[in-house]
């Protein structure tokens, strides 16, 4: 075996593995970004609900808020926020069992016999994942303390005022005992003299409602104290800020859940007029177009990890990174815009070097057979990448749902759609939609369905190659709570690609994904 392969094979790849393996099991201790996500739905349903459009003589106006919100939307915020509250206190709790672990005696007991000094890498080790446990207790312990002051005020429209003034009570005591007092203890008591009988009013209630409250939660507090102030000029303006905002919501949610569940709605017939046709027609049919035509593929499984182990990984994990930080670039980034131009960079950069370790590795290979690489725009490659989102949006959306209930709300995900979900600023969005709806669609379909899903036809049938290529796909993005939701969404781009033999028809597909995904965060984050 000559040296190329030696290095290749038993240092870089295990290197590789052990690197992806600590990256997606660190993952286990981040936040998932849908349960954020799904608050900030229930929070734009809060602000909707309170809309009362004036001069209707018909029922129209509150057939549409019914129609977007369901029935009892109150009831339905308050089982997500309960929810919520439920996941974050057993992150929580983990995580200080964690803490006690770590300072437990076993951890620290001095061995009988004399041994050497543990090493400082050991230690640094055990410093920084006390460290890092440490400031996800703190972040735990400030979104429960949130969730409580929402969850009191739903409490209280609801009429159950003893529970949300217990639950205030409880988390006064809660904080009190960690010995910090907060704005958000202040706030609590505050939220409970308002709600109380007979009522008790602090001088400092307003400002303390507007720096700890936002949205639906603010509006309603506020006009709770404007209401016992009798301050009926304040009264009027946020009640009057409060049906703009509303109408603005009502909006807003239209769009959000008519145009993806119109979307799914014909997949949905899509999916089964193609399994119908597929069961009557067999190789006929479009879903049997192509089905058991492999590739011609010149190279090996060598090839193949070559190009995954030094052009994806190194590259974009290690020799992008360590590039970036060379540069003279204040750290951390702050702007919204320098994160966005950062994050389109970085991208780009690694998508260059993968690209170019694929070009030399496949060169010698040229000319290459039939149906590689094919960009073919004379083709039904745009009824082939439109069918597919449509039919991907129910079957990820399945999977979206089991897999929610396995991870509890933990196990990462993409950082890009926390900034897309808070960014105000509309170069930053441009940017961060160049970067998901242009460069990731080209560069991963490439990668991932031009290069490695025919590759594995070498050696597994077509379908086992798109299995296979699909759940590397989902591995690739480092986040174990994504792992489910992309193996599905690329088993959907393999059968497009597939099928249809053009490259155009998965990217259009990935594009179409990600631009809806960031246009639903816009949407949401400007509220």
């Amino acid at each position: 075996m000559s040296i190329k392969r030696l290095i290749l094979f038993f240092v870089l790849t295990p290197i590789a593995a052990f690197l992806a393996a600590s990256s997606l099991f660190g993952s286990l201790q981040e936040p998932q970004f849908q349960s954020r996500l799904e608050l900030y739905q229930t929070n734009i349903s809060l602000l909707a609900q309170a809309w009362q459009p004036e001069d209707s003589d018909d029922n129209s106006p509150k057939l549409i808020q019914e129609a977007v919100l369901g029935e009892n939307p109150l009831e339905n915020a308050t089982k997500q926020y309960e929810k919520t509250r439920q996941s974050v206190q057993t992150n929580l709790t983990k995580i200080q069992n964690q803490l006690a672990q770590l300072h437990s005696p076993s951890q620290n007991a001095t061995p009988p016999k004399p041994l050497p000094d543990t090493s400082p890498s050991t230690t640094i080790s055990r410093n920084d994942k006390e460290k890092q446990l440490q400031q996800s207790q703190e972040q735990l312990q400030k979104f429960l303390a949130e969730l409580d002051l929402r969850l009191g005020i739903l409490q209280a429209k609801q009429g159950q005022t003893q529970t949300d003034i217990n639950a205030w009570s409880d988390l006064q005591q809660r904080l009190d005992n960690s010995k910090s007092s907060t704005e958000v203890e202040q706030t609590a008591a505050v939220l409970s003299g308002l709600w109380s009988d007979p009522p008790r009013l602090f001088p400092n209630a307003q400002q303390l409602i507007q720096n700890n409250l936002e949205g639906w939660f603010r509006s309603t507090a506020l006009i709770q104290l404007y209401q016992l102030q009798q301050r009926q000029d304040a009264l009027r303006e946020i009640q009057s800020a409060q049906q703009q905002a509303a109408t603005q919501a009502v909006f807003k949610l239209a769009i959000i859940a008519t145009v993806p569940s119109l979307a799914a709605l014909a997949g949905l017939i899509l999916l089964i007029f193609l399994i119908a046709q597929y069961l009557l027609k067999g190789k006929e049919s479009l879903l049997g177009q192509n089905a058991d035509l492999a590739w011609t593929t010149p190279w090996d499984g060598e090839t193949i990890l070559a190009v995954f182990v030094v052009g994806f990984f190194f590259m974009g994990q290690i020799f992008v990174p360590s590039l970036l930080i060379l540069l003279p670039i204040p750290r951390p980034i702050v702007d919204v815009r320098l994160q966005a131009v950062s994050v389109l960079i970085s991208y780009i950069l690694v998508a260059a070097g993968a690209l170019s370790v694929l070009y030399i590795s496949i060169k010698r290979f040229f000319p290459l057979p039939q149906n590689w690489f094919r960009f073919r725009f004379q083709d039904n490659w745009f009824l082939w990448g439109l069918g597919g989102y449509c039919a991907a949006l129910p079957i990820v959306v399945i999977v979206s749902l089991i897999n929610q209930q396995l991870w509890q709300g933990q196990g990462g995900s993409n950082p890009l759609l926390q900034l897309a979900l808070e960014s105000r600023n509309f170069t930053a969005l441009g940017i961060f939609y160049v970067t998901a709806a242009i460069a990731a669609p080209l560069f991963e379909e490439v990668l991932f369905r031009g290069f490695l899903l025919p590759s594995l036809t070498r050696y597994v049938p077509v379908w086992g190659a798109i299995l296979a290529s699909a759940t590397l796909f989902a591995a690739a993005h480092l986040s174990l709570s994504e792992i489910l939701p992309l193996t599905a969404l690329g088993i959907v781009l393999g059968v497009v690609y597939t099928r249809s033999r053009n490259l155009l028809a998965p990217i259009l597909l990935h594009s179409l994904w990600n631009s809806g995904t960031l246009l639903s965060l816009f949407i949401l984050g400007s509220n």
